[in-house]
């Protein structure tokens, strides 16, 4: 599965990162107690991702953005709901001015790690240092070798087509990796998972999609009424995508959004519902994130 977490920080100023924000004192009165629900509503959507009753199963990777450090990741995988998950992660320390990275949390009964490093996006003329790309090898059932990319392309403030060559950036470095893991390995079998701040339509998922990378998320929806992970102005659309290699086609078996009752709330002004977040703004709303999970199912 793959989620955005909606600016999951700490309450420790970091001096070297612009994480004031997300302080006790600051505008937004970020707490202990408040981190801590964030925490457990993170580790209550990853329950939810794996279904309900006896066909419930821990999912066996989840990619996260917007994690601040390791203390994060260890707060959650070893302090929150997940304690008892015994999940184990990997997660990138990037220039990006905030703070925040992605990260993969891997069930070691499923996965096996191998290997892992942060890939650097170099940055174009005004494009602000942005989030490395966390590249994660390891093998799948004790047999199957895997390659995973999690990835949180530069935003789009400031406008959708002044930012656009800073995500094809993005999409540039990440398709130079793929090309040189399938160069050792042509028939390698390879995930792409993250918010990509791009639908699929744009120029960065076709770019994406030339190079033999098939998106399996286009058409994802939710049981509760969710048509993308995010929704703006009364329309829905997906930021957050998972791509595979051609070679991993014939074990997907399903994709959906995890729209879960506690994850949404009413929209009061267009109809429907939409992401239960937790800022509107710097005023405290008490949701899970801004975006909603995306879950992908494959079969070994």
């Amino acid at each position: 599965m793959e989620l955005n977490c909606e600016n999951l920080f700490d309450c420790q100023h970091d001096s070297l990162k612009n994480d004031t924000e997300f302080l006790p004192a600051s505008l937004r009165h970020w707490t202990k107690t408040l981190y801590w629900r964030k925490l457990d509503d993170i580790s209550r959507s990853i329950i939810s991702c794996g279904g309900e009753g006896r066909d419930w199963v821990i999912p066996d990777m989840v990619a996260l953005c917007e994690v601040e450090n390791d203390s994060v990741l260890r707060d959650l995988t070893r302090r929150s709901l997940l304690r008892n998950a015994n999940y184990d992660y990997v997660a990138t320390h990037s220039d990006d001015m905030r703070g925040i990275d992605v990260a993969l949390l891997y069930s070691p009964y499923s996965f096996k790690l191998l290997s892992s490093y942060s890939l650097r996006v170099e940055c174009l003329r005004g494009m602000r240092p942005t989030r490395d790309i966390l590249y994660v090898k390891g093998l799948v059932m004790g047999e199957d070798t895997l390659h995973t990319f999690v990835l949180h392309a530069p935003s789009r403030y400031g406008g959708e087509k002044a930012t656009r060559d800073y995500r094809m950036q993005v999409a540039r470095r990440l398709c130079f990796s793929v090309d040189s893991v399938r160069s050792v390995s042509p028939d390698a079998k390879i995930i792409v998972a993250g918010d990509f701040n791009d639908y699929s339509a744009d120029v960065s998922l076709q770019y994406l999609s030339a190079h033999e990378l098939k998106e399996i998320s286009a058409d994802a929806k939710g049981m509760n009424g969710a048509l993308g992970t995010y929704r703006y102005n009364g329309a829905w659309n997906s930021l957050d995508h998972i791509l595979i290699s051609p070679s991993l086609i014939s074990q997907f078996h399903s994709c959906f959004i995890g729209d879960f009752p506690f994850a949404v709330e009413k929209d009061e002004k267009y109809g429907g519902i939409k992401p239960f977040r937790t800022y509107i703004g710097p005023r405290y709303h008490g949701g899970v994130s801004d975006h909603l999970p995306i879950i992908a199912r494959f079969e070994w």
